[in-house]
């Protein structure tokens, strides 16, 4: 699907998620170089068993055009970190800074080690070569040291000589975990000059904090606005990317509120704000300024399970006092405005996602959703660029998309398959009326079935609800 420029030519249309529906990239850390946006996170394995099984890719767009992705490669893999030789370890959530000699730096964690790794390249999304171990002045690394909090989730940020390193997890209970650490490295960005300080506290450490019910969890980003930095974070509640901010890289922080829930919580907006939209899990990402406009890039859970997770962005507003309004979840996100409200689009850019059956999130570990709960998926396997789409449309399942800049839509189409007979009823909202129905029926291949249905001129959400018996899989719908 495209849209024209001011100046008439074809542009793509920026969709969530916004990377192809079969990769699978989430802890999304975005920056721009060189006029492009680059998109570093982990790499999660279609119908993988575990989180990040996959080596790290790097994929980038160009700043003027959120909807054309570039696959840049694998840029590290694996087995190249000398602590996992055979591959047995999995690389998590990394992060990459430019170093005061202008050269770019990975920042990682390996599942089951304690210490953060550093890789290093000459340009964004080359071959990255492994570096060493952030370590104290003795040569002990980081998280080694008595008295040393486990290392996890590196986030960077290099300012002139000094690079400050944000890491931490810290579970509900912990209290051998007290928050989120902030280190500060010297110029070879590997030495420490500054030993870690607790600049966001754990959950048993939040009382009279500001933190309070949103305490850190995992997942530290930082970013600098103005004066002021944003240390963008996942709260113990998972599905929220919070963030608090302060005049200082690693001091005084204070909690300011919630950036996106990948549920959709408290958006009180177009529901009831304890109402979740989607199955949510853990989230992790930041923010990034392209071309003028701020963005919170963030991911998703799909496939029913915590370890097939999607990339999505957002565009952000600031307030006079620098504070962030919690945005919601959109299929509309990377294109700064609703789609065009015609042609085809296809089932897996779904932002809201929900049956009868409510639940608000994935599951705690493994595969737990079954055949009650509607679920993006694909066919094939990991790596096959097989077009996603929806799965277990039971009966009240509902698959919601949004925005549309609609006008004269009389006529709506759909592509299911599956073992359902019954109907999709077409709404403006999610609790609305149905402005149509169109009945669906038993078909072992995928079917286009259409109704005349009037979609209301103007900015419109979609709302797709399966009636009937069975169980339909949802490909597209497309509006004429």
């Amino acid at each position: 699907m495209e849209s024209r420029r001011d100046d008439g030519t074809l542009k793509k249309q920026g969709l969530n998620p916004y990377l192809p529906s079969w990769e699978y990239i989430p802890d999304g850390e975005p920056y721009v170089f060189h006029d492009r946006v680059y998109v570093y996170g982990s790499h999660d394995r279609f119908n993988g068993h575990a989180f990040c099984l996959n080596d790290y890719v790097c994929w980038s767009a160009p700043v003027d055009n959120l909807g054309d992705w570039r696959y840049e490669g694998v840029i590290y893999r694996k087995t190249d970190d000398p602590l996992n030789p055979d591959g047995s370890m999995c690389l998590y959530a990394p992060d990459v800074t430019v170093g005061p000699d202008g050269r770019y730096y990975l920042y990682y964690v390996l599942d089951k080690v304690p210490v953060v790794s550093v890789a290093v390249c000459d340009t964004p999304a080359g071959k990255y070569e492994f570096y060493g171990y952030v370590h104290y002045a003795d040569g002990t690394r980081l998280g080694e040291k008595e008295g040393d909090q486990p290392q996890f989730d590196p986030g960077v940020m290099t300012e002139g000589e000094t690079t400050y390193l944000y890491t931490g997890f810290c579970a509900i209970g912990d209290t051998s975990r007290t928050g989120a650490m902030a280190t500060v490295l010297g110029p070879d960005m590997l030495t420490i000059v500054e030993e870690p300080v607790i600049v966001a506290p754990s959950e048993p450490y939040g009382k009279g904090s500001g933190f309070e019910g949103h305490e850190f969890f995992e997942a530290p980003s930082i970013r600098k606005r103005g004066d002021t930095y944003y240390l963008i974070y996942s709260s113990i509640a998972m599905h929220e990317l919070c963030y608090a901010t302060s005049s200082f890289p690693t001091q005084g922080f204070e909690y300011q509120g919630v950036i996106v829930s990948n549920n959709d919580l408290h958006i009180d907006s177009y529901k009831p704000a304890d109402k979740p939209m989607y199955y949510g899990g853990n989230n992790h990402g930041s923010i990034v300024e392209i071309s003028g406009q701020w963005y919170i890039f963030y991911h998703r859970q799909t496939n029913g399970t915590h370890y097939c997770r999607q990339g999505c962005m957002e565009p952000i507003a600031f307030r006079a006092d620098g504070t962030i309004p919690q945005v919601e979840m959109t299929s509309c996100g990377p294109n700064g405005g609703p789609l065009v409200g015609r042609g085809e689009y296809p089932a897996y850019l779904a932002c809201n996602l929900f049956c009868q059956d409510e639940e608000m999130y994935t599951g705690t570990f493994g595969a737990w959703m079954d055949g009650r709960f509607p679920k993006i998926t694909q066919d094939g396997k990991d790596g096959d660029e097989e077009v996603g789409y929806i799965a277990n449309m039971r009966d009240t399942a509902t698959a919601g998309f949004k925005y549309f800049q609609c006008d004269g839509i009389k006529r709506v189409k759909i592509k299911v398959r599956g073992y359902c007979k019954g109907a999709f009823e077409v709404k403006a909202s999610w609790d609305g009326p149905a402005l149509g129905t169109i009945p669906v029926d038993f078909t072992n291949i995928w079917k286009e079935y259409a109704a005349d249905i009037v979609i209301p001129d103007g900015i419109q959400a979609l709302y797709f609800t399966y009636t009937g018996t069975g169980n339909a899989s949802f490909a597209s719908f497309e509006l004429e």
